[in-house]
């Protein structure tokens, strides 16, 4: 029987492993990585998302990564929000469906990119995937991405669906994650690492960080101060960890950064796929130097800088 979902603390938004060619997935690298998180303590993963280049995997693939991602977790307590998201509302159904059938204990759902649907085709879009089974669906707003965002009053009216339950929200907008608040009752997590501790100040009971898969214990910890309302040492982990966030998501586009320093520590997590590459030499230097300002053990000859 899958656990019941908690979704209180910090979701890694795992990075996907692949081999040197990019050929492949690597799943002695995928479990390391998985220990890696359970050892520091966050509550759980979320496979094939934005940061696991999800794009560019195939559905096998993506089956794949997530049935082992939950059979691993398992044995070590975390929990799974496998990706599932699609801008093809049957795709995504079919994913959804995948997940459940993997035993994860939800399902993350960005909202559909390129098509830039109206709010009645994001509202119809997910009652669809949420009709489809009874697996917990987590919303996902990054009009970045996406182009459009899945507004609060829209919000609202998928919060009526009992398989609706939470929404990661990363419109960069504190207005936004306040009035969704105000009008329903949906668990919220930050979708930036930058504005965890903000968002929490309105409501919110966690993030689906990147920078976790550098650092999970310190971004656990901050979470676990915020839940505790202890602001104080809240921001004194958002200070410290601030410049890790800007950094990994601003000098390339996610998740190019994070994979790289990941190279730096000697986490090497393989190759990106196309259309993304390696960051310039100049940007490595950056993050090496990122990374040193942290205090953060580093491979000397993993990069050449």
């Amino acid at each position: 029987m899958t656990p019941a979902l908690q979704l209180a603390g910090c979701w890694t938004a795992m990075i996907s492993p692949f081999s040197m060619d990019g050929s492949a997935v690597d799943l002695v690298r995928w479990q390391q990585q998985i220990e890696f998180q359970a050892k520091a303590g966050v509550r759980g993963i979320v496979p094939c998302g934005t940061t696991g280049e999800a794009p560019t995997l195939s559905f096998e693939e993506q089956r794949i990564l997530i049935s082992s991602a939950v059979e691993i977790a398992r044995l070590h307590g975390l929990q799974v929000m496998g990706g599932a998201g699609s801008n093809n509302t049957h795709h995504a159904v079919q994913l959804h469906r995948m997940v459940a059938a993997c035993g994860a204990n939800a399902a993350l759902h960005v909202a559909p990119y390129y098509n830039k649907p109206s709010q009645e085709g994001i509202y119809r879009h997910f009652m669809t995937i949420a009709e489809s089974c009874d697996l917990p669906i987590v919303l996902y707003s990054i009009p970045s991405r996406c182009g459009v965002a899945i507004l609060p009053e829209t919000v609202e009216r998928l919060a009526c669906h009992p398989n609706i339950v939470a929404i990661k929200e990363a419109t960069g907008s504190v207005e936004s994650a306040s009035e969704i608040q105000r009008r329903c009752d949906l668990a919220m997590l930050s979708g930036d690492d930058s504005l965890t501790i903000a968002f929490a100040s309105v409501g919110a009971i966690g993030v689906v960080s990147v920078v976790s898969n550098v650092v999970p214990d310190r971004v656990q910890a901050m979470v676990d101060a915020c839940l505790r309302n202890d602001f104080s040492a809240a921001r004194e982990q958002h200070a410290s960890l601030l410049p890790l966030a800007k950094g990994l998501l601003s000098l390339d586009v996610n998740p190019v950064a994070v994979k790289t320093a990941m190279k730096i520590l000697g986490r090497d997590a393989g190759s990106l796929r196309l259309p993304l590459v390696e960051p310039t030499a100049p940007v490595q230097k950056q993050i090496r130097d990122l990374l040193h300002g942290q205090r953060l053990t580093m491979q000397p000859d993993s990069i050449h800088a």
